[in-house]
């Protein structure tokens, strides 16, 4: 097939809609265009034919008369899905619908494969994944779900540069698999001959930025985890981290809750959001509860840190959680509000002071050094973003890492490993230091009203098919 190699577009669908909208029924504008994009429908009424034409900014339609438009014939013949260029006027209908009138059109490329059904679009799950270049034509929807991503990503980036954070890039290949509690890909450097893991979390690099003078330092980046896949979950997916010297986890908290209100304000020009039916609200402040407070009210005792592993263990057994024997009282403490209150979360909020023994990064807490200074914010039943006071003395990082260490040679494969060089950069002198995590799928999830974070990911993880 023979198709032009370039074609000169000059308006846009939506545009068009817009500018034209004062037409009445048969007026007709004596403007000329040039549109490109996709039919969707095609419909012939003896010498008169009628085309739907999608481009990414909407649609309009093509109104064709065998006495005007050339190859009408051929234009007739058009399959639903085939690229087409189309110069004409702009017209209303006299039934009311704006068009361009049809003089002169050709082919752009031909639609080999059936777009689905012209009015539900492909409902085919698997197709739809697989596939998601025709998913995005046939299902509109799905267009909007990433263009809104696309509007988070644009307004974190631009609240970050507007806080004076400096933006950087670090390593994806890692010699050792840390910086999260995560199961790692383990891929090989031939040249090296050496084993690397793909990154779970850039936190480690960008805080050695901190050690070397940047203050305020962020990454909007790819993070890969070797663990299952759900609606919630994706192997590779997309992390905002963020680090700054001098603040602590209240700073953090702070500027957490602001920049998030802010992407909603800037993407859907409010902080009420509806999701899933039900409405909440990412206005700041959001309140902050501990997780021994929530866990405690979860299960009608006052449960904490403190608390025997054996009570702790009794109340775990009773709802079904699979215990480890390694699991000291900080864990079994956090794995009781997981198994108890987060689904239950819908409205924003921080949940702080997290055991030590699950947070081998943060710095311990002023009041209690079992606990650290530590937040996760959830948001409809789901963790939203993870951060803390920067642990920064290398004594007692040295032995988090090496009770990480016992628990991976117990069996827990996603324990962290000791990293001698984030050791000797501690070493040079980490100054106070708070991070923080987004998962801007999540939150695009929050943002577009998905469900699935599927929706939110141009070309999520699927099963290879086999033949």
């Amino acid at each position: 097939m023979n198709t032009p190699y370039t074609f000169d577009h000059n308006a846009f669908a939506g545009t068009l809609q817009s500018t034209y909208a004062h037409l009445v029924d048969g007026e007709e504008s004596g403007a000329v265009v040039n549109v490109a994009g996709r039919v969707m429908l095609m419909r012939t009424q003896g010498k008169l034919a009628f085309a739907t034409l999608r481009d990414s900014s909407g649609e309009i339609q093509l109104f064709a008369l065998s006495a005007v438009a050339q190859e009408f014939e051929d234009f007739t013949k058009l399959h639903l899905g085939d690229w087409v260029g189309v110069t004409g006027e702009v017209v209303r209908t006299k039934r009311g619908e704006l068009s361009v009138k049809v003089a002169s059109w050709v082919q752009l490329a031909e639609a080999l494969h059936n777009f689905g059904d012209k009015w539900a679009g492909i409902s085919d799950f698997d197709l739809r994944y697989r596939h998601r270049e025709a998913d995005l034509w046939a299902n509109p929807a799905s267009r909007q779900s990433l263009a809104r991503r696309s509007d988070v990503v644009r307004s974190i980036r631009e609240r970050c540069w507007a806080a004076n954070f400096i933006e950087v890039e670090t390593p994806m290949l890692n010699a050792i698999a840390t910086g999260a509690v995560a199961r790692p890909f383990v891929t090989f450097h031939n040249a090296l001959d050496s084993e690397f893991f793909l990154r779970i979390a850039p936190e480690l690099w960008l805080k050695r930025l901190v050690v070397g003078g940047f203050e305020r330092v962020f990454e909007l980046g790819r993070v890969f985890r070797n663990e299952g896949v759900s609606p919630r979950h994706n192997p590779e997916f997309t992390m905002l981290e963020l680090y700054a010297a001098y603040w602590n986890y209240h700073d953090m908290m702070a500027f957490t809750e602001e920049l998030v209100a802010g992407v909603a304000m800037d993407v859907l020009g409010t902080t009420e959001v509806e999701y899933q039916g039900r409405a909440f609200s990412f206005a700041a402040p959001w309140p902050r509860r501990t997780m021994a407070e929530l866990a405690s009210e979860a299960v009608g005792e006052d449960v904490s840190v403190h608390t025997a592993r054996e009570r702790l263990v009794e109340l775990l057994n009773e709802r079904g959680v699979e215990i480890h024997d390694s699991w000291g009282p900080g864990r079994c403490l956090a794995e009781l509000f997981e198994a108890t209150c987060e689904e239950s979360l819908w409205n924003p909020i921080f949940v702080t002071d997290y055991p030590v023994e699950v947070s081998p990064l943060a710095r311990r807490h002023q009041v209690d050094p079992e606990l650290t200074e530590r937040f996760e914010s959830y948001a409809a039943g789901r963790e939203l973003s993870n951060g803390f006071s920067e642990l920064n003395d290398p004594v007692d990082q040295r032995s988090r890492f090496e009770e990480q260490a016992r628990l991976a040679a117990a069996g827990d494969d996603e324990a962290m490993r000791i990293d001698e060089d984030y050791i000797k950069a501690l070493e040079w002198g980490l100054p106070p230091t708070a991070g923080l995590g987004v998962g801007v799928d999540r939150l695009s999830m929050l943002i577009a009203d998905e469900s699935n974070i599927r929706e939110v990911i141009a070309f999520p993880t699927l099963k290879p098919l086999r033949d």
